[in-house]
C-alpha cells in the first residue's frame, strides 16, 4: 500500500481561495438580509431567511470560484517520449444494461480501429459485460458481438459476457470482471455505453499511469458529442465552452484526491480490487442497499488507502452522449440525487480523507440547495405578509450603520449578486476564449456570443424547472421513496405536449397557482418573482420546444465542424451497419427484435 501523499501548496492555495471566496460571499448575502431587517429588531423569520441565503449563496459562489480558478490557470503539461511504448496490459470495460447493441458495438469498433491506428492493439483488449435483463435485448448483443468480431477480427482480444445476475448494478459488474478476469491486466479503462475515446487518449493515459506508480485513477473530462435537439445542443455547447474552464479549477482544488465519475477514466487493477469493494448498507433503499453512486466513493476508498486520484483536464479524446431533453435529464438527475444524499451515510466513514468527506458533503449539497432555494422564496414571501412579528432579537439602532428599511434596496443586492456568480463567471470565460482565439473552434467570437447568451437565457428558464424537479426528488429520497437504478433510454429526442403535460403539468400548475396569489395578495412583489414563477407555467413548451431538433450554427462546437478521426469512424460504422440491420430485418434475416 502506497504512502498517504498530502495535497501540495498549490492544491491548499486553491482549496482556501475557494472556501474563503464562498464563505464572503455567504457571509454578503446574510448581512444584507439582516441590515435590511434590523431596524424593528431580527425575529425567527428574518434568522431563517438570513441562514437560508447564506447556504444557497455560498454554493454558487463555491461554482464560481472553480471558474475562477480555471481562468487563472493553466493545465500541467505531459511530454510523451516520441519512442513510447506500453510495458503493461490494459483492459477497456464497456458495462451495458439494455442498450442499443449497434450503437454501442460502432464505438467500440471504432475504438478498436484507433487503437490499431496508435500501435497499441497488442497491449489493449475489450471487454463488452453485459447486464441486460431482457431476453430480446441480450440476444441481438450476441448478435452484433458476432458481427464485431468479424469486422475487427476481434478473437482473442474483444470479449462478452452476460452476467446471470446484475447484483450491485454497474459497480457489482465490473467488480465481479476484476475478482474473475482481473489478474490478467494491469489496468482498466472503464466506460460506459455511450463513451468514445479516442486510441491516442487511451495510450496517453496508460502511459501516465505507468510513470506514476502511486497513480491509482485517472480521470478524464468527456466532451459531450452527438447533441441534435435545442437541450441537447446546448448541454453540448455548455460542456466544450465552459467546463474546461471549470474543470481547470476544480483539478486544481481536488489535487491528489481527485473525482472519479464512473467513466472515462482509467484505474490500477492491484488498487481497485484492494481498495473499492462495495458492501450494500444496511437498512432498506434509499438510504440503504446498494450504493448508487458508487463513483464518489471509490475514488474515496483509494485516496484512503493512500493512491493518488487524479483528474487531468488537459486529456483530450474523450466522450460521451448526452441527454436530448429536459425530461431525460431529470430522470437521470433523480438517481443521482439519490446517490448524493445516501452519501450521508458515509461521512463518518473511519479511514477517509477529509477532502473526500467535504466531497460528500458537496454532493449533498449540491441537491439540497433546491430546497433550500425554495423555502427562501417560501419564507421571503411569509416575511411580507407578516410585517408586524414578535421580536425576539432586539437590536441596538447604534450598533449598525444607517440602512433604510428598504424591501427594494435588498431584493436588488440579492439579485446583483446571485446574477454576477452565475453570469459573471461565464462571462469572463468568453471574454478569455475570444482573447486567446479559442472561440474560433466553436464559429468565432460573435457566434460564441450569440451561443453564449441563448444558453445564457435558456438556463434561466430551466433553472426554475430543474428547481421543481430537483426539491421533489430531494423530498422523495427524504420520505423514503426509492428511485432505483432506471433503465437508460438512450436517444431520447423530441417529446410530444402529452409527454411534456405528464412531466410537467405539475410544475406549471404550481407556477400559475402561485403567481394567482402574487397578484390577488403581493402585487407589490409579482415583478421580482415573475422570473421564477413564469418558467414555471411555460414549462410544457420549454419542454417540448427545446426537444426538437436544432441545425447550427447555435451551439457549434469544434467537433462538428472537424470531428476527430474517432468520431467520423464511429458515426460512419454506426450508419452502415443502422443500414445493414434495417436491410437485413426487411428481408427476415437480421438481428432477433428486442421485446
Amino acid at each position: 500500500m502506497p504512502d498517504r501523499l498530502p495535497a501540495d501548496g498549490a492544491t491548499r492555495r486553491a482549496r482556501g481561495f475557494a472556501l474563503v471566496f464562498a464563505a464572503l460571499m455567504g457571509l454578503g448575502a446574510c448581512a444584507l438580509i439582516l441590515l435590511a431587517s434590523y431596524e424593528d429588531g431580527l425575529d425567527l423569520v428574518d434568522m431563517l431567511r438570513a441562514g437560508l441565503i447564506l447556504i444557497t449563496t455560498a454554493w454558487l459562489a463555491w461554482g464560481a470560484a472553480q471558474a475562477l480558478l480555471g481562468l487563472v490557470s493553466q493545465a500541467p503539461r505531459f511530454v510523451r517520449p516520441p519512442d513510447w511504448q506500453p510495458s503493461t496490459r490494459t483492459v477497456v470495460l464497456i458495462p451495458i444494461c439494455n442498450e442499443d447493441p449497434v450503437a454501442t458495438f460502432a464505438r467500440i469498433a471504432a475504438m478498436d480501429q484507433s487503437v490499431a491506428a496508435a500501435g497499441l492493439m497488442p497491449w489493449v483488449d475489450f471487454a463488452v459485460l453485459s447486464d441486460s435483463r431482457d431476453e430480446g435485448v441480450a440476444a441481438r448483443e450476441r448478435f452484433w458481438f458476432a458481427r464485431l468480431l468479424t469486422a475487427r477480427a476481434g478473437q482473442g482480444r474483444i470479449f462478452y459476457r452476460r452476467r446471470h445476475s446484475n447484483e450491485g448494478r454497474k459497480a457489482g459488474n465490473i467488480e465481479e470482471f476484476i475478482r474473475t478476469s482481473g489478474g490478467a491486466y494491469d489496468f482498466a479503462v472503464i466506460l460506459d455505453a455511450d463513451s468514445l475515446m479516442e486510441g491516442a487518449t487511451i495510450g496517453e493515459m496508460i502511459r501516465r499511469m505507468e510513470a506514476e506508480p502511486q497513480l491509482g485513477l485517472l480521470q478524464t473530462l468527456p466532451q459531450i458529442i452527438g447533441g441534435r435537439s435545442f437541450f441537447g445542443r446546448a448541454m453540448q455547447f455548455s460542456a466544450a465552452f465552459y467546463a474546461p474552464v471549470f474543470a481547470r479549477g476544480l483539478a486544481r482544488m481536488q489535487g491528489p484526491t481527485g473525482p472519479f465519475w464512473g467513466h472515462n477514466a482509467i484505474v490500477r487493477m492491484r488498487a481497485f480490487a484492494e481498495s473499492c469493494g462495495l458492501p450494500a448498507l444496511s437498512g432498506a433503499p434509499p438510504f440503504g442497499g446498494s450504493v448508487l453512486s458508487h463513483d464518489y466513493v471509490e475514488a474515496a476508498l483509494l485516496a484512503r488507502m493512500g493512491w493518488i486520484v487524479r483528474f487531468d483536464d488537459d486529456l483530450r479524446g474523450s466522450y460521451e452522449e448526452g441527454p436530448e431533453n429536459l425530461v431525460a435529464f431529470a430522470r437521470r438527475d433523480r438517481r443521482w440525487c439519490q446517490g448524493n444524499l445516501q452519501h450521508s451515510r458515509l461521512l463518518r466513514a473511519p479511514g477517509l480523507r477529509g477532502w473526500s468527506r467535504f466531497v460528500f458533503l458537496q454532493g449533498i449539497l449540491s441537491y439540497l440547495s433546491a430546497p433550500f432555494w425554495g423555502m427562501f422564496l417560501i419564507v421571503s414571501v411569509l416575511a411580507v405578509l407578516t410585517p408586524h412579528r414578535p421580536n425576539y432579537f432586539p437590536l441596538p439602532y447604534q450598533l449598525f450603520p444607517v440602512f433604510p428599511d428598504d424591501r427594494t434596496k435588498e431584493v436588488v443586492g440579492l439579485a446583483i449578486g446571485i446574477i454576477g456568480l452565475l453570469v459573471l463567471p461565464k462571462l469572463l470565460i468568453w471574454a478569455q476564449a475570444a482573447f486567446d482565439r479559442r472561440a474560433e473552434g466553436f464559429g468565432g467570437a460573435r457566434q460564441a456570443l450569440r451561443s453564449f447568451a441563448v444558453e445564457l437565457l435558456f438556463s434561466a428558464l430551466t433553472a426554475p424547472l430543474m428547481l421543481m424537479y430537483q426539491s421533489r426528488a430531494v423530498l422523495q429520497v427524504i420520505s423514503g421513496r426509492d428511485g432505483g437504478w432506471p433503465a437508460n433510454q438512450r436517444g431520447e429526442g423530441r417529446l410530444s405536449w402529452n409527454e411534456a403535460w405528464a412531466a410537467g403539468g405539475w410544475i406549471a400548475g404550481t407556477g400559475a397557482a402561485a403567481l394567482l396569489a402574487l397578484v390577488v395578495f403581493l402585487p407589490g412583489m409579482v415583478v421580482w418573482l415573475v422570473p421564477v414563477f413564469l418558467p414555471m407555467v411555460l414549462a410544457m413548451p420549454i419542454i417540448t420546444l427545446s426537444s426538437r431538433p436544432l441545425a447550427p450554427p447555435l451551439f457549434s462546437v469544434p467537433n462538428e465542424a472537424a470531428p476527430t478521426e474517432v468520431i467520423g469512424i464511429s458515426d460512419a460504422i454506426r450508419t452502415s451497419w443502422e443500414a445493414t440491420d434495417a436491410a437485413e430485418r426487411a428481408l427476415g434475416m437480421g438481428a432477433p427484435v428486442s421485446g
